[in-house]
C-alpha cells in the first residue's frame, strides 16, 4: 500500500457535562497557532442553543458567527434547542506517501475538536461535530450517530453558513467548466461552484470548498437572504440517510497568497481515507495524445509519435463504438460512428501494437453506454488490455449520481483501469483512496477557448479542488487567437494532471485527414524543436512552488521532478517582468536550464526561441512576459560538456 504513518500523536481532553456552564466556548488552534476555531451553543434572533462556529486566521476574523444545522424531511430541524453532551481534543500529526501528486510526501497535521450534542427537548435526538484546524485551513463535518429517534431519514436541506465580516473579493462560477466573475460577495448568486476563492481585505485569502463527497449531494454555495455576506450550503438534492452516517467535510482553505492556497491544496487529500487499493503498481500517470481520426492508420501514427516523443498514452474518443449519444450504441463493440470518421478502425490491432511498443490506450465511454453496460465492459476492457476508461458527461450533483460514480471508479480499480471523469465533475479528493481516478474535467479547458485572464483565475479557484484534464491545445488556431505557444507549454506545468492531454486538436504526420471538425493541415504536429519541453516534462511531481501569482494576472510555479525542475511561467493582459532566484537548486551542483521563450522573429509557425545556459543555486532568471504571452523552464543538472558548451549564453 502507498500510505505509510512516520509519526502518530494523540492527546485528548474532556469537557464533561453541560459545557455551556462548564465551557462557554471551545477553542481550537492549528498545530502552528494561526487558525482558530471557536465552536459553541448561541442565541440567535430566530434559534435557540444554536451550533456556531468562528474561523481567525493571523488574528483576522475570517468566518463570524456562523449556524450549523439540518432540516430533515418530515420531522423537525436539527439546527437548536442543543445542549451539549461531551466534548474531546485530540491531535494528530502523520506524513503519507501518495501514489502520485504535486509533491512526493504529505504531512496531514491537525487538531481536532469532537462535540456530541443532544436535543433538550423530544425527541432528543443527537448529533455530533466535528472540527479540525490545519496550519492550511480548517474543515468540519456532521455524524449522525445511530439512535432509535433517527434511523431511516431524508435530509432535505443543510444550513451551513459561511458568514464573512465584510464585502470581500470572491471569484465566483455556476457551473464546473462555466466562466469566473470577479464580484463582491454581496453579489454572489444561488449556486455557486466550490472551491469559492475570497480576497479578504487584510490581503489573506480563503477558499470554500467540499472534500470527501462520496455518497452525498454536491454542495454549492447560496446567498442567506436573511443575513448579508453570509453564504449557506445549497445541496443539489435531497439526502437519504441511514444512522450512523457523516456528511463530506466543509472546507475553508487559508493562505497569505493565493499561490500558498494553491500550494497547499493537498489539504483535501488529507480529508479523505488513505489509499485503498492494496497493488498500485499498475496506477501510472502519464502524457496523453488523443487520436482524433478513428482510423488504423490514425491510431498506428499516434503510437509511434507516442514512442518517439516520450508520451506514455493513446485515448481513442467518441465515436469508436457508434453515435456516443445514442443508446443503441454498443460499447462492447468497434462500430465507427460514421459522421466522425469513414474508417476503417481495427482497434484490437492497434492496442496490441501500442502494447508492443509499450504504450497503453484509454478508451471513451459516455455516460449512456456506462449505465447501461458498465459491469460488462470493465471486464471486458481488461480483456482487451487496455489501461484506462474516460467516463464522458456523466451526470453529478445528486446523491444518486455521486454514489454511482465513485462505485464506478471502484469498479474500473477492480478490472486495474484508471479513470478520467468528464464534464461538470469536479474533485474532492477521492483520488487519496482510489488513485486509478487519474484526472477530471470540471474545469473550462482549452476546448473552451478560455482567456488568458480566465485561465488565470481557474489556476487559483477550480485547481485548489485538484487535478483537471485541462485539454492541452498547441497547434490549434484558438492558441494563435488567445495566446502564445510558450503559455502553452507553460500550460502543462502549471496545470497539474496526472494524465495530461496534449496536442488535443493535432495529428502526427502520417495520420489521415479527421472527418469533420479540427484535424486539418493546421493541426498536424511539426518539428518545432521547442516540442522537447513537451517530451521532457513529467506530469507528477515531487515539490511544488507557486514563486509568484495573482488571480487572473499572472503565475510563476516551478516544480521538481527528480534531479530536474520545471517553471512555468503565464501570463495575463499587461506586460510583466519577474526575477526568478534558483536557491531550491543544488548548492554543490552546476545546471543547463532550457528557456522556451515568446519570439515573433523566430522562423517557424509557433515562434518559440530556445536559450540555453549554465546555472546554479545563486542565478537568478529575468522573465520578461508580453501581453497574453509566457514561459516555459527545464532546469536539471550539467554534465562537463555542458558546462563547456554552454558556459555562455546560448540561444537557438
Amino acid at each position: 500500500m502507498s500510505y505509510n504513518h512516520i509519526t502518530y500523536v494523540l492527546i485528548i481532553f474532556f469537557c464533561l457535562g453541560a459545557p455551556t456552564a462548564v465551557c462557554a466556548e471551545h477553542v481550537l488552534k492549528s498545530p502552528d497557532g494561526n487558525v482558530v476555531v471557536e465552536f459553541d451553543l448561541k442565541d440567535t434572533d430566530d434559534l435557540q442553543s444554536c451550533p456556531t462556529y468562528t474561523v481567525k486566521y493571523y488574528d483576522q476574523l475570517v468566518i463570524a458567527d456562523s449556524k450549523l444545522g439540518f432540516l430533515i424531511k418530515d420531522a423537525g430541524p436539527l439546527q437548536a434547542g442543543f445542549e451539549i453532551i461531551e466534548v474531546s481534543q485530540s491531535s494528530y500529526d502523520s506524513t503519507y506517501l501518495p501514489v502520485y501528486a504535486e509533491r512526493k510526501t504529505i504531512r496531514d497535521h491537525y487538531n481536532q475538536l469532537v462535540a456530541e450534542l443532544r436535543e433538550n427537548h423530544p425527541p432528543h435526538r443527537r448529533i455530533i461535530l466535528t472540527f479540525r484546524a490545519y496550519n492550511e485551513g480548517a474543515a468540519f463535518c456532521y455524524t449522525l450517530p445511530q439512535q432509535d429517534e433517527l434511523k431511516n431519514f431524508v435530509i432535505s436541506a443543510e444550513k451551513t453558513q459561511f458568514s464573512f465580516t465584510r464585502d470581500h473579493t470572491a471569484y465566483a462560477a455556476y457551473s464546473a467548466q462555466g466562466e469566473y466573475s470577479k464580484v463582491l460577495l454581496s453579489q454572489i448568486k444561488n449556486n455557486c461552484e466550490r472551491p469559492l476563492t475570497v480576497e479578504i481585505d487584510s490581503g489573506l485569502f480563503a477558499s470554500v470548498a467540499e472534500a470527501r463527497l462520496v455518497d452525498y449531494a454536491r454542495m454549492r454555495l447560496s446567498p442567506q437572504r436573511d443575513k448579508p455576506l453570509t453564504l449557506v450550503s445549497s445541496l443539489h438534492g435531497e439526502v437519504n440517510a441511514t444512522a450512523p452516517t457523516t456528511t463530506p467535510w466543509r472546507v475553508i482553505m487559508l493562505g497569505r497568497s493565493p499561490g500558498e492556497l494553491l500550494e497547499q491544496n493537498y489539504l483535501l487529500l488529507n480529508l479523505n481515507e488513505p489509499c485503498a487499493i492494496e497493488d498500485t503498481s499498475w496506477i501510472k500517470p502519464g502524457k496523453v495524445i488523443r487520436e482524433v481520426t478513428l482510423t488504423t492508420a490514425g491510431g498506428k501514427a499516434c503510437v509511434d509519435f507516442a514512442v518517439e516523443h516520450n508520451l506514455q498514452y493513446v485515448e481513442f474518443d467518441a465515436g469508436w463504438y457508434g453515435h456516443e449519444y445514442s443508446d443503441e450504441s454498443d460499447a462492447t463493440t468497434v462500430s465507427v460512428d460514421p459522421k466522425r470518421s469513414k474508417g476503417p478502425l481495427d482497434l484490437h490491432y492497434i492496442i496490441d501494437y501500442a502494447k508492443r511498443r509499450g504504450i497503453g490506450i484509454i478508451l471513451y465511454a459516455n455516460r449512456r453506454a456506462l449505465e447501461r453496460q458498465l459491469d460488462e465492459i470493465l471486464p471486458l476492457y481488461e480483456k482487451w488490455g487496455v489501461k484506462g476508461i474516460k467516463y464522458g458527461f456523466v451526470q453529478v450533483g445528486s446523491q444518486q449520481w455521486t454514489a454511482w460514480l465513485h462505485e464506478a471508479v471502484r469498479k474500473a480499480a477492480r478490472h486495474h483501469l484508471m479513470v478520467d471523469i468528464h464534464d461538470e465533475y469536479r474533485p474532492t479528493g477521492y483520488s487519496r483512496t482510489y488513485p486509478n481516478l487519474m484526472t477530471q474535467e470540471g474545469i473550462a479547458g482549452d476546448e473552451t477557448k478560455p482567456s488568458n485572464s480566465l485561465t488565470l483565475t481557474i489556476l487559483f479557484t477550480r485547481m485548489l479542488a485538484g487535478a483537471a484534464d485541462n485539454t492541452i491545445c498547441y497547434y490549434d488556431r484558438r492558441v494563435d487567437d488567445n495566446a502564445s505557444h510558450a503559455y502553452q507549454l507553460a500550460k502543462s506545468v502549471c496545470f497539474y494532471s496526472p494524465w495530461q492531454f496534449l496536442y488535443w486538436y493535432d495529428r502526427p504526420g502520417g495520420s489521415p485527414r479527421r472527418t469533420g471538425g479540427a484535424g486539418g493541415s493546421h493541426n498536424v504536429i511539426g518539428d518545432e524543436p521547442e516540442l522537447e519541453f513537451f517530451d521532457h516534462v513529467p506530469t507528477v511531481w515531487d515539490d511544488t512552488k507557486v514563486i509568484y501569482g495573482q488571480i487572473g494576472e499572472y503565475a510563476v510555479i516551478a516544480r521538481c521532478s527528480g534531479e530536474s525542475w520545471f517553471i512555468g511561467c503565464m501570463n495575463g493582459n499587461d506586460p510583466h517582468t519577474f526575477d526568478v532566484p534558483l536557491n531550491f537548486l543544488d548548492k554543490d551542483r552546476k545546471y543547463i536550464v532550457h528557456i522556451y521563450s515568446d519570439d515573433p522573429t523566430v522562423p517557424t509557425r509557433t515562434h518559440v526561441k530556445i536559450s540555453r545556459f549554465i546555472v546554479d543555486s545563486s542565478s537568478v532568471l529575468k522573465i520578461e512576459l508580453l501581453p497574453r504571452g509566457g514561459r516555459a523552464i527545464r532546469i536539471h543538472p550539467a554534465t562537463a560538456d555542458d558546462v563547456k558548451t554552454y558556459s555562455r549564453h546560448k540561444d537557438h
